[in-house]
């Protein structure tokens, strides 16, 4: 868009896009001259954006005829390459990762300042530390008379059991002896039980054969009373039927009734007495037998009792003896681990002064290292610190100079294959506004192993 004014005054601003064919310019007019800027966008690769003012020109006075030029109205098709908008977000993300970088390199110098001071701090120990040197001799040799006189306690000690071992093992010999004496006893005993059982058992047979012949009799005598009463019956029936009268001169009668009471009771008087003779013998034979096995029950009852205590004795016995045995087996371990640790203690305080020796000198090695790293840190810092005084002292120069409104500036932005952001800044201003032409260019924000440069200088016209 175009304006003319009366005072003859206009200025115009161009944008052209690349790839687009398109370009626009804007004037405007101001009071005693004139004045242009235009902004130039190339390819992805290089973007290059440029602006130019100038002013000057006569004054006038008066109100000029304002012509529209009509196809400036028309809507522009201004499309925006998307080329543009990636290099940007590129651009942006480069320096969120640069300014990561530096925050990151900032920490670590940080700690290494850190790490630098307690490294002093250990060397200055480490200077200020008396040396002198333990001698460790004397408290082995203590340690080891310690040990030597328990050992000579441990010895003693062991006599002492030695004795009290023989003691115990002189009453095991009596109570083995008794242990004999009393298995003897036991077995003439289960024999002697063994006999009595027999003898028992004949006693029983022989009563259960009298038993048996007590029925017999028992029956046989049954047998005999129905056969005599069989017969009575049969001479009763006999003497009914015949009537016999016989006259003799004996005047002897035969009563069988009482002969036959008197055999039964004869019979009855040896039976009665034969039972009576055998119940009072197996009477006799039982309680005598029924007291021999309480007898013999209550000797193996007590033997048993007393086994029982041998076995204990022996075992509780045979038990210190082994607890012995192992004390003293501890006891000597105990010496020679004792011994051994002595030794050991010796060697591993001599590693230990020797380790330490080793870590001294090692320790003054990292610390040099850390001094170095430090001093190059330190280098980086300064070049970087440098470098951001001066990216700040351009910028604000340069704002400075387009708030002042300078005559012609040219800004140029462009990419390099390595990922290297360069600005070139240039200003003329004519001998109206004091003579004095300004340029500078910066070399900003390289990629890992690059460097930054600067370089600005002031020439008059």
């Amino acid at each position: 868009m175009s304006i003319h004014l009366g005072s003859q005054v206009f200025s115009s601003r161009s944008a052209a896009f690349p790839g687009r064919g398109l370009q626009v310019r804007l004037s405007s007019a101001r009071p005693g001259g004139f004045g242009s800027r235009s902004l130039l966008g190339l390819g992805a690769s290089r973007p290059r954006v440029a602006v130019r003012s100038a002013s000057g020109g006569p004054g006038g006075a008066g109100i000029r005829q304002v012509t529209v030029n009509q196809s400036l109205l028309a809507p522009l098709r201004v499309d925006i390459d998307p080329a543009i908008q990636q290099v940007r977000r590129e651009e942006r993300e480069q320096i969120k990762t640069l300014n990561n970088r530096f925050a990151s390199f900032i920490d670590k110098v940080r700690f290494l300042e850190q790490q630098n001071k307690l490294l002093e701090t250990k060397w200055q120990f480490y200077q200020n530390r008396k040396c002198c040197e333990s001698n460790l001799e004397p408290l082995f040799q203590g340690y080891l008379e310690t040990l030597r006189r328990e050992a000579e306690c441990v010895e003693a000690d062991s006599g002492r059991l030695a004795s009290e071992l023989n003691h115990v093992q002189e009453v095991l010999e009596g109570y083995k002896k008794k242990y004999e004496e009393e298995v003897a006893l036991r077995t003439t005993a289960e024999n002697e039980f063994v006999v009595l059982k027999k003898d028992i058992d004949s006693a029983y047979l022989r009563k259960a054969d009298l038993e048996a012949n007590v029925e017999v009799l028992r029956e046989e005598t049954a047998f005999l009373q129905a056969l005599y009463e069989e017969e009575i019956y049969l001479l009763h029936s006999q003497i009914s039927d015949t009537s016999v009268v016989v006259k003799m001169d004996n005047s002897r009668e035969l009563n069988m009734d009482s002969v036959v009471a008197e055999i039964k009771a004869q019979y009855d008087d040896v039976a009665s007495r034969s039972r009576a003779e055998a119940e009072s013998w197996y009477q006799t034979k039982c309680e005598e037998m029924k007291a021999t096995v309480s007898q013999q029950g209550e000797n193996l009852r007590r033997t048993k009792e007393e086994l029982h205590e041998l076995n204990r004795l022996i075992q509780r016995l045979t038990a210190e003896v082994e607890n012995a045995k192992q004390q003293r087996c501890k006891l000597e371990g105990a010496v020679a681990e004792a011994e051994q640790q002595g030794e050991a203690a010796l060697r591993d305080a001599k590693c230990k002064l020797a380790g330490l020796e080793e870590a001294l000198q090692k320790a003054k090695q990292d610390m040099a290292c850390l001094l170095k790293e430090y001093q190059e840190v330190m280098n980086s810092k300064l070049g970087l610190d440098v470098e951001i005084a001066t990216y700040r002292k351009l910028l604000e120069g340069e704002e400075s100079r387009l708030c002042e409104g300078v005559g012609s500036v040219n800004i140029c932005v462009s990419r390099s294959q390595g990922g290297v952001v360069c600005g070139d800044l240039s200003a003329t201003v004519p001998r109206g506004l004091g003579g004095v032409a300004t340029s500078s260019g910066i070399l900003c924000a390289p990629s890992v192993a690059g460097a930054c440069s600067s370089a600005r200088s002031v020439r008059f016209a």
